[in-house]
């Protein structure tokens, strides 16, 4: 993990510690935990359709810019 600077990692709350473990985070590392809604990602998903909706965009589009930015990222991949 050391190569890296952000991890996210989603797991259950009984098996956060064996997750880090196996990760190989020390014991004595700081770590922030986020407890999310159950229907979080629901309403993020929902708010985001809203707004692309509000800007006049269409599934195509949203496509479209989507291969786009894949496409843009794959050579440095």
């Amino acid at each position: 993990m050391a190569d890296r600077d952000v991890e996210v990692i989603e797991t259950t709350a009984g098996q956060i510690a064996d997750v880090l473990n196996r990760l190989g985070v020390p014991k004595e590392r700081m770590v922030t935990v986020v407890i999310e809604p159950d229907d979080w990602l629901t309403k993020v998903r929902q708010e985001s359709r809203r707004l692309v909706i509000a800007a006049g965009l269409s599934d195509e589009d949203i496509d479209r810019l989507i291969k786009r930015a894949r496409e843009e990222v794959e050579p440095h991949v």
